[in-house]
């Protein structure tokens, strides 16, 4: 039997453990202050970091945080709301509304403790003096279809909004405020990660507004949010404790210990899933032809262009190409998004093996029309190949590992 397909859902379960609030939120949390401890937080973790702070503080808590749908724990102290993830709701507006109302009341003797993640940026929608909530719902929609990375979109978004780009750290000023933040940008760029709520924002609105140019969006007057060495910023602490990076390298300890040699390319592989393939494909199989036994990890957040009525994400688009890049080759396969969901499927991506191409040709489907109409989804579910996890209540972006020998 082979083991190549178990050894490679082993290796992204460690990726998401490596990502498990539990484990990683404990560690950093710092002292009780004199006066109140007010947690705050929005991303696609917030609510399992919530229930990892309430787990292990001694002392009262009071909060409030926004998670996707489908991704809540239940808290005692920490209130959790649920909101659209990624086109915002009203409900994101609400919680943003009143989270910022919560910032606002805290004082020097308090403690704002903030639980940031990745999806925080659709999550928490507070839009600017000027502009309309469903100005931020189309404009966050054309950047979603734009295929522009997520720096350039969140730099559009802090410019448009009151709470983001350091705006929730200024509204608690003079508390002191200590966020832990779980990344899913590649290259952990704080002031990227759910747009940066707590940390200096070194962007301009000019740029945000060249940004919207160069897209063709149409947006209201951008505004300035608050700069790096603004007193606002005295009493705070933004703390990185998981990363795409760190779960990458804790799959490559997991190949290592089955005998493969791990090469590690990073969290920055980004662009069209399908190219990403193309480009994966063409290591794999030099690789392959200089007889290395090896594990091919990379992170980053693929994207899918021009996909409209299509079932499928960026992960199974990816493998979908990889597997016709390398037909006829014993390689495998696994890509998924450490969340849980790739796209918009219940599935967190899928896993390639040397038959599934054939298999798929076995039930009547081209393979090559299900990649051109952006149908991964419907390949892999024909071929059993669908990794199904669930809400994993993290979020460090996609893990793709290629197996070679």
């Amino acid at each position: 039997m082979d083991q190549r397909g178990p050894l490679l859902r082993n290796m992204f379960s460690a990726a998401i453990a490596a990502a498990d609030p539990a484990l990683c939120v404990p560690r950093h949390l710092p002292a009780p202050p004199k006066g109140r401890t007010i947690v705050l937080g929005a991303g696609k973790a917030a609510a399992s970091m919530a229930k990892a702070v309430e787990d292990h503080w001694n002392g009262p808590l009071e909060g409030l945080v926004v998670t996707r749908y489908g991704h809540s724990v239940p808290c005692q102290q920490i209130e959790v709301v649920e909101a659209a993830h990624p086109v915002p709701d009203q409900a994101g507006r609400d919680a943003a509304q009143r989270m910022l109302r919560l910032a606002q009341s805290a004082s020097v003797d308090d403690l704002v403790l903030c639980l940031i993640s990745g999806g925080g940026s659709a999550l928490l929608t507070l839009p600017a003096d000027g502009v309309s909530f469903e100005d931020k719902q189309e404009i966050n929609r054309a950047l979603l279809a734009s295929g522009a990375g997520i720096s350039e979109m969140n730099c559009v978004r802090r410019h448009l909004s009151r709470i983001k780009g350091g705006q929730l750290a200024a509204a608690c000023y003079p508390a002191r405020v200590v966020s832990l933040i779980i990344s899913d940008v590649p290259g952990d760029d704080l002031g990227a990660i759910a747009s940066g709520l707590t940390v200096p924002d070194a962007s301009t609105r000019e740029e945000a507004q060249a940004i919207c140019a160069r897209l063709g969006i149409q947006a209201p007057t951008c505004v300035e949010t608050p700069k790096p060495g603004d007193p606002v910023f005295a009493r705070v602490e933004n703390h990185l404790i998981a990363s795409g990076l760190a779960s990458l390298n804790a799959a490559a300890d997991v190949a290592r210990q089955a005998g493969y040699e791990p090469l590690v390319l990073g969290d920055f592989i980004e662009g069209e899933a399908r190219e990403i393939g193309l480009v994966m494909a063409g290591i794999a199989r030099h690789m392959a032809r200089e007889g290395k036994r090896c594990a091919i990890i990379s992170g980053g957040e693929a994207r899918v262009t021009g996909a409209k009525s299509g079932r499928g994400g960026r992960n199974s688009e990816f493998l979908l190409s990889l597997a016709l890049a390398l037909e006829g080759t014993d390689i495998c396969a696994l890509a998924g998004d450490t969340d849980g969901i790739d796209g918009s499927e219940n599935n967190a991506g899928a896993l390639l093996l040397p038959q599934t191409l054939s298999h798929l040709r076995a039930k009547g489907h081209d393979p090559r029309a299900l990649l051109d109409s952006h149908r991964s989804y419907d390949a892999f579910d024909a071929t059993g190949g669908l990794i199904v996890t669930g809400p994993t209540l993290t979020n460090v972006n996609d893990v793709r590992i290629v197996l070679v020998g």
